[in-house]
């Protein structure tokens, strides 16, 4: 399938292109064949209309209730794995979709989670699994988090109850969990990357499984995919790429090209006519007798063939053929019988290379709350799933993410060149409060981190001062920018990285654990970590104050520790690369790095209770280093202990590179680096993650106590922990 070098309008004017001066006698029969289809197409509009008028996209559910007790699931209950499926008719589908739409309800209600986007697909993820034959088939979930109907399909209902807690089931696909996730997910914009590896690799091996990678509009803004899709467009490999738009793009274009063209029966019918396998063979059949032909010919056949695929599929088709993707759609996502079909007759023609299937769907479809506010019933907290009322636990403090969004729009009323970036992440950055107030000052640039630090560097270059937000597992994809384009060139952008270190229920994928490790090895950067929520607010004045170099600062995921915050929460800035000491003591000094500055305070309080009064101190920068602060704790204590949460290579690693260059390692101070251990920290509670880490204040405790050669005390203090 080659890649289209032009677009056909969609204005053709049949009379002129059908002139009889200027056609030969192929031509007269191919355009003759399409003023058929034009006619064909408008006899079928006309009918359909007056069946469906009206724009056609899935509708609310009736009423604002739903059940309140788990509904009986008889059909459900027979399915253990998608080879239960295969003998269901239509109808005992629909049945099953809705059933299975009230458990992934009611299980979610019990844990949270992702709840919006697997309902979103529910139909769809039937459809895929009665039509297809996984394992062998590969079907792969884009970000992962509507995974739940496929999870519950695939012999995992009975764990369902597990999901995103400790030693649970993942909230997102995970390979190591089953054969049925064929590949790992969280991040967004991966599968086709990876679903035409799969393809490519069975082609090599000489295998005929099917590959399917199901992708949501959302990510569809990020460039991987379109790399991915013109990669597939030249290799011509056999894949499906099932495009899901649920209209829940951040960007302020709410989807891809525009207002969807409706989705109803006239779509349904012309859906059907595109998927149909005579008519698709015929199309391969004329591509190959035109190519022979070659020139102009094959030109003008081309351009009849788009113009028709355009007239059947809609607007939205020709960016996906220019990029080599036979497009099918749009189809409404809901609609069990016209899934079935179009993806049966998809499975059954051969030779197609890569096909997008555009499938509209809505976002927490058949649960009236989530229907009506999917804002709020993305990631959800328990619930009761009568009223929709989520159970979440008070706290005295807020987010940290919401300390720095109203520490950043103090700066921004104080400094009107001071811009805020973030990569459809509004609410999850907290920056949705300052677009609120700063409307024209802040830029969502859709799941593009790559495009954003960029963006923020050409922002600097106007003397504006960017803040580019974005979570610290994130910017491990922007990362070539941050170095070509901001750090080479000493470019004032400022990097607030949200969810530094551990994440709790999302897991690895989202863990923050090597941002400190990759930035602080820039040279021009300037790194820095807040110990508590009002740190924060003096760290993001700091970063506004420095405009001759790039800087970035991380905060964790939770809640602040309950300290005074900043009059009028405006910050002062601090005194680069400059710490503080917090408790004067002796023989062991603790270096803290972030909030792990808290657990060295309470690893503190628990050994002055063993008679031990210890230093804390909490360092502040990464880069620069306080060499000050360092070089005299080390020369005026016995042990010097660095505490983070972080990766190797990171705060401590810079510790110990200055204190072997300045030869302080030369005497007696023994040093000990605590960070967090050099594997992957699987899903959990918060607390469950920092013990597995060997972070808690115990932990700390212990330490001080192993390295005194107080083996016993340290045996003592880690099992009165439990």
């Amino acid at each position: 399938m080659a890649l289209c070098a032009f677009s056909f309008p969609a204005h053709i004017n049949r009379s002129t292109a059908s002139d009889p001066q200027k056609s030969t006698p192929f031509t007269s029969h191919l355009l003759g064949r399409t003023d058929l289809l034009f006619q064909s197409l408008h006899k079928l509009y006309q009918v359909q209309v007056r069946k469906r008028p009206g724009e056609v996209y899935a509708s609310l559910s009736g009423g604002a209730e739903y059940h309140s007790q788990r509904p009986p699931t008889p059909l459900l209950d027979t399915i253990n794995y998608p080879i239960h499926m295969k003998n269901l008719s239509i109808k005992e589908l629909k049945q099953l979709a809705d059933e299975l739409r009230s458990d992934v309800i009611f299980n979610v209600s019990k844990t949270g989670g992702h709840l919006g986007s697997s309902l979103g697909v529910v139909e769809l993820t039937v459809a895929l699994h009665y039509v297809f034959n996984a394992p062998k088939d590969k079907i792969l979930w884009d970000v992962g988090h509507q995974s739940y109907p496929h999870k519950i399909l695939t012999g995992r209902r009975d764990k369902m109850h597990t999901i995103r807690q400790t030693n649970g089931l993942a909230g997102f696909t995970k390979r190591s969990e089953s054969e049925y996730d064929c590949f790992g997910t969280g991040h967004s914009s991966t599968t086709i990357s990876a679903g035409l590896g799969m393809s490519v690799g069975r082609d090599l091996k000489g295998e005929r499984n099917n590959v399917v990678a199901v992708i949501g509009d959302g990510a569809m803004t990020a460039g991987q995919a379109y790399e991915a899709m013109n990669n597939a467009g030249y290799l011509d490999s056999d894949m499906i790429v099932i495009l899901n738009d649920n209209k829940q793009v951040s960007l302020p274009t709410a989807n891809l090209d525009g207002p969807i063209p409706p989705v109803g029966a006239l779509s349904s019918a012309l859906s059907r006519l595109q998927s149909n396998r005579p008519l698709r063979e015929l199309r391969e059949v004329a591509k190959g007798v035109t190519k022979q032909i070659g020139g102009p010919m094959h030109e003008l056949a081309a351009k009849v063939d788009e113009y028709a695929r355009g007239m059947i599929s809609g607007s939205g088709s020709t960016l996906f053929e220019e990029l080599g993707l036979y497009y099918i759609g749009p189809v409404d996502g809901h609609n069990i019988d016209d899934l079935v079909s179009i993806l049966k007759e998809v499975k059954s023609t051969k030779s197609t290379g890569p096909v997008l299937i555009h499938v509209v769907t809505e976002k927490g479809r058949g649960y009236p709350y989530a229907e009506k506010a999917v804002d709020k019933y993305h990631g959800v907290a328990k619930f009761d799933p009568a009223t929709g009322k989520q159970f979440k636990g008070s706290s005295a403090t807020q987010a940290y993410t919401t300390y720095f969004a109203e520490a950043l729009i103090a700066e921004a009323e104080a400094d009107k060149n001071i811009v805020a970036i973030h990569a459809a992440m509004g609410g999850g950055t907290g920056l949705n409060l300052f677009l609120r107030r700063f409307p024209k000052r802040c830029f969502d640039v859709g799941i593009a981190e790559q495009h954003a630090v960029t963006f923020a560097a050409g922002l600097a270059c106007e003397g504006l001062k960017p803040f580019c937000a974005i979570y610290s597992s994130f910017m491990q994809r922007a990362y070539d920018q941050v170095v070509h384009d901001v750090d080479l060139q000493k470019l004032p952008v400022r990097f607030a990285m949200d969810r530094a270190g551990l994440v709790g229920a999302d897991g690895p994928t989202h863990c923050g654990a090597f941002d400190v490790t990759f930035m602080a090895c820039l040279p021009n950067m300037v790194v820095m970590a807040p110990s508590n929520e009002a740190e924060l607010f003096h760290m993001v004045a700091t970063a506004a104050a420095i405009d001759d170099r790039p800087s970035c600062f991380r905060y964790p995921r939770g809640n602040g520790v309950g300290v005074q915050l900043p009059l009028g929460n405006k910050g002062v800035p601090l005194e680069i690369g400059k710490g503080r000491v917090l408790i004067e003591g002796e023989r062991i000094a603790i270096l803290g790095y972030g909030t792990a500055v808290q657990s060295c305070l309470a690893a503190a309080a628990l050994l002055e209770s063993h008679g031990l009064r210890l230093t804390v101190a909490d360092a502040r920068f990464c880069k620069p280093l306080d060499h000050s602060l360092i070089r005299t704790l080390a020369k005026s204590h016995e042990v010097l202990i660095t505490v983070e949460e972080g990766s190797i290579g990171g705060f401590g690693s810079h510790v110990a590179q200055f204190l072997a260059l300045d030869g302080l390692l030369d005497g007696t101070v023994k040093w000990r680096p605590l960070v967090l251990p050099d594997r992957y920290i699987d899903h959990g509670s918060p607390a469950d993650q920092l013990a597995q880490s060997g972070l808690t204040p115990s932990h700390i405790a212990a330490t001080v106590f192993n390295v005194l050669g107080q083996k016993r005390e340290a045996l003592e203090i880690m099992s009165s922990r439990n």
